[in-house]
Formats: structure tokens, C-alpha cells, sequence
């Protein structure tokens, strides 16, 4: 019995959503969204009513990061990835795409080039080319439903001069949990051609099972000395807006870099309502947290077998780690107008088309199955309903 209603359907129109507002103004009220990737289930209880009694409180001064954000994050770094982290490593920045762009500000020059393993999140490609970067693509190699880097085509880019490697940790759309060998030959390949590593691990807390997530700086020391882990509770306890992200840089060159260029940008104080977001979500959520991951794992094997029952020709990529659905729709059309044509004017389903993770993802859909199961399975049942497939 589940102590946690994850079944509860809580609104978020009218309440600035950048999932559901901007959907509605432009494409009207009637549409379900399975897009941006938060969740729409609420917060864990305790964090919702220590934010209540903050809000409360009346004073919204400057805060600052103390020693009990530190431990909070050294605790959960540990119990959560074996990964004892010394204070001084972490870095507090509002979120990772901030973080990602001073890494290129400070450790690049305009020209440089900047790898990627695509298809892949665009903020995180666009952080390159905003700040001038010229952005190197390894596609990943789609082999029997599965994706796999292609070491050679990555080698014979990083010669190139490639001077930062980002990783997507676990990756964002295609849902691969990277393995400790896959994480040893990245690492090698950035220390035979001198690279930075910039690891995006937002998404390390929902790895499914058969599957485990590693830190790659924890693979080595020499590898450790050229690593930027970036980390956050955003997506774990649905806190993206509150912004709050744990950059772990091991190397104190480098660290110090960042944090000036951190100063440079501005970036000083958390939000009021950030530390202690993340203090109660890593300290008291544990319970919420796998009873979470339970539910997640129930909307991923529904999703996955109603797509089997009824839209048969689909493909869904069985994801190691996340909880969004890459979904190979190529049967029904390759070019993308035909699926928007299908999925958002005449299902009314809000999904994000794989070309916005560039051009590999032409033909994919990417599905976030983070909701109240009966909103997952009325946007399905609208999907199949509006299916070109269908048999009659």
C-alpha cells in the first residue's frame, strides 16, 4: 500500500508553467501536455509544508549557502552514488545550464570546439553555439532498439582540438545509463586530447532496474582533475523553479576559476526558498523518493505496453534511466509535420518532437510519463484514437 498519492491530478494551468501556460496560450485549453520534462505530481509532502512555514516566516532577505547545505549534498552524494565528496568540491549555481555556460566562458575561447553526443537536450547544445563555440555532434549509433556511442567517430572528432566533452549522464532523450566502460573510454579519450569533462547528472536518481548510475569523476583521479559534475534536486523532488544546482568540482584550479566566473556573471545568493528545498528533499524524502521511482516504473511499463497493444509499428526505447519515453515513430511518418499533424492538432497531446533534439531525432518523440497515471493513460487513449495506423 502506497503512503503517497501519485494519483492525485493537480492543475498547473494559471500558475506560469512553462509546460502547460505557454501550451494553452498557444495552442488552446483543450491539449494535454507530455512535454517539458518536470513532473506533474507534487513535491514530497514535508518539503511543501517546511516551504509553507518558511513562506510564513515573512522575511524574504538575501540567503546564503551555510554548512548545513553542504552536508546535505556530501550525504546525499554519498548514500546515493558512493561518492564521498570533500565540502570544499561543491559549488552552489542556480541551475546547470548556467553552469555549463561559465564552464565555456571560462575554460574556452570563441572558436573552440565543444562535443556532444546526439540526439541530446538543446539548452545544453545551445550553451555552445549562444557563446560562440563551434559544436561538434557524435551521433550515437542506433543498434537493435539500443543507443551506443561510436568511439571512433568520437576519436576522430576529438582530434579535432575538441577542448570540452559535455556528457549527459544519464542521457536526455535516449535514456542510456552510461556504463563504468563506456564512462572509462569517454574519460581516456578526454585525457589522451587534454578535454574537460562537464557531466550533466540531473537525471542520476531515476536509473531503472539492471541498470547503475556512476559518477564518471569516480572512475579515477586523473580523470577526477578534469571532471565538472553538475547536480541537482530539481528533477528528483520536482523543484526546477526553485533553482537550485550542486556543481562538484574536484580540481581547485578550476574551481576557483568558476566561482569567479560566477562573481563575473553576477550569480551570488540563492533564492529564499532553494536551500531549504534541498536540505529537506535530501534529508527527510528518502521513503517518498522510492515509493516515487515505483510509480514511475508503473507509468513506464503502461506506456510501453498500451504503444505495443495499439500503435504496434511505434518503437519505444526501453529506458535504462529518466523518466521520459523515446519513442521511434518513423513507421508512421519521417517528417515531422505528418507526427505534429497526428499527435498535437488532431490528438491534442503535447509530446516534443525528436527534431528539437537536433537533427538525429527527426522522426522520434520523446514522451514524459512523469504524471498521475490517468492523465498518462487519456493522453495515450488519444494518441491510439488519432493513430494513421489504425486497423479498421
Amino acid at each position: 500500500m502506497m503512503k503517497y498519492n501519485f494519483d492525485e491530478v493537480v492543475s498547473r494551468i494559471g500558475t506560469n508553467s512553462a509546460k502547460w501556460d505557454g501550451m494553452v496560450e498557444s495552442m488552446g485549453n483543450d491539449m494535454i501536455s507530455l512535454s517539458v520534462a518536470d513532473m506533474d505530481l507534487k513535491a514530497p509532502p514535508i518539503v511543501v509544508e517546511k516551504l509553507e512555514m518558511a513562506a510564513r516566516h515573512g522575511i524574504y532577505g538575501y540567503t546564503d549557502t551555510f554548512s548545513s547545505y553542504f552536508s546535505a549534498v556530501q550525504a546525499w552524494l554519498g548514500r546515493s552514488y558512493h561518492w564521498h565528496v570533500p565540502q570544499e568540491w561543491i559549488v552552489f549555481c542556480p541551475r546547470i545550464i548556467q553552469a555549463v555556460s561559465l564552464v565555456i566562458q571560462q575554460f574556452t575561447n570563441e572558436g573552440d570546439a565543444i562535443l556532444i553526443h546526439t540526439p541530446v537536450y538543446q539548452p545544453v547544445a545551445k550553451a555552445v553555439t549562444l557563446n560562440n563555440r563551434v559544436l561538434i555532434e557524435s551521433p550515437l549509433q542506433f543498434h537493435h532498439g539500443r543507443y551506443e556511442i561510436d568511439f571512433e567517430d568520437m576519436e576522430q572528432r576529438m582530434q579535432q582540438g575538441v577542448k570540452i566533452v559535455l556528457l549527459i549522464s544519464p542521457h536526455n532523450p535516449v535514456g542510456r545509463v552510461w556504463t563504468k566502460t563506456e564512462l572509462e573510454r569517454i574519460g581516456a579519450l578526454c585525457i589522451k586530447y587534454d578535454a574537460l569533462i562537464v557531466s550533466d547528472d540531473i537525471h542520476a536518481d531515476f536509473i531503472h532496474e539492471g541498470h547503475e548510475h556512476t559518477v564518471i569523476a569516480k572512475l579515477s583521479e586523473e580523470i577526477a582533475q578534469r571532471s565538472v559534475i553538475c547536480t541537482s534536486p530539481g528533477k528528483t523532488f520536482n523543484l526546477a523553479s526553485l533553482e537550485i544546482a550542486n556543481i562538484i568540482i574536484p580540481n581547485e584550479t578550476i574551481r576557483e576559476r568558476f566561482k569567479q566566473g560566477l562573481q563575473q556573471a553576477g550569480i551570488h545568493n540563492p533564492t529564499f526558498f532553494a536551500v531549504p528545498a534541498l536540505e529537506w528533499s535530501y534529508t527527510a524524502c528518502d521513503d517518498w523518493l522510492e515509493e516515487l521511482r515505483e510509480y514511475l516504473t508503473g507509468n513506464i511499463a503502461y506506456a510501453s505496453a498500451f504503444i505495443h497493444e495499439h500503435m504496434p509499428e511505434l518503437s519505444v526505447i526501453k529506458p535504462e534511466g529518466t523518466y521520459l519515453l523515446w519513442v521511434d515513430c518513423r513507421a508512421v511518418d519521417t517528417a515531422e509535420s505528418g507526427l505534429k499533424q497526428w499527435i498535437e492538432q488532431t490528438a491534442r497531446v503535447s509530446a516534443s518532437f525528436g527534431s528539437s533534439f537536433g537533427a538525429d531525432g527527426e522522426g522520434f518523440i520523446r514522451i514524459n510519463i512523469a504524471a498521475p497515471r490517468s492523465v498518462l493513460k487519456e493522453a495515450l487513449e488519444r494518441i491510439a484514437a488519432a493513430y494513421p495506423l489504425k486497423k479498421t
